[in-house]
């Protein structure tokens, strides 16, 4: 174990796979739009899985990973269930964070705003493209809740597909977000650790006023 500690500890990768000039545009929303495509492009495995930091009533931190589903010119969708812990926290503060990294291209988008539920109809439709099993794990799962055995899961979604032979519904409790964001970075590796940071940011998400400008690495 010690060794394998010590190839880690050693191991010092050298980023030189681009570089981020001033010069990207006045739109973040366009910017990540070319980014998230060349992404798909180089065949990122899974280029639009993130990371979604929310933070507890008490403060406290957690994260896990989602996939992005939507984008428009206001905001990034996901969908998950309201009843899990992300949406408890969500619900108590609405904001939060994304994080893309994408490691062929060595880069990141660092994503920061509110969060709010978006519409009925925009979620049942989304619901309505999904395997028709994972219709039915939507409703068998407690998510986030403490579960006996896997068992009492697996007679939950046997039930479920008797009572729905055919078409299943949306759950109530089960639907999208959308995260509009107040700021956007976006990190290309750079050698030496001299990584680029551009920064759109704006004062709210009604702002259409986006100041861009670089940090230190």
């Amino acid at each position: 174990m010690e060794d394998f500690l010590n190839q880690i500890r050693n191991d010092h990768h050298n980023f030189d796979k681009g570089q981020l000039s001033d010069h990207i545009g006045n739109d973040p929303f366009v910017f990540f739009h070319q980014w998230f495509k060349e992404a798909f492009d180089v065949k990122q495995p899974e280029e639009n899985a993130f990371v979604l930091s929310t933070v507890s009533e008490n403060g406290q931190p957690s994260s896990r990973i989602l996939y992005l589903k939507e984008l428009d010119d206001q905001g990034f969708v996901f969908y998950t269930n309201y009843a899990s812990q992300k949406g408890a926290e969500l619900s108590v503060h609405p904001k939060a964070s994304m994080l893309f990294f994408w490691h062929q291209l060595e880069r990141q988008v660092r994503i920061e705003g509110i969060v709010e539920k978006i519409d009925s109809a925009s979620s049942d439709a989304y619901f309505s493209t999904r395997p028709r099993s994972s219709k039915l794990g939507a409703w068998a799962s407690h998510q986030s809740q403490k579960l006996n055995s896997r068992d009492t899961l697996m007679d939950r979604l046997e039930e479920l597909a008797g009572r729905y032979p055919e078409e299943v519904p949306r759950p109530p409790h089960w639907g999208g977000y959308k995260l509009i964001p107040t700021q956007i970075e976006f990190w290309q590796g750079r050698p030496s650790r001299l990584h680029d940071r551009l920064i759109f940011e704006r004062d709210s998400i009604w702002s259409s006023d986006w100041k861009l400008f670089r940090k230190n690495p």
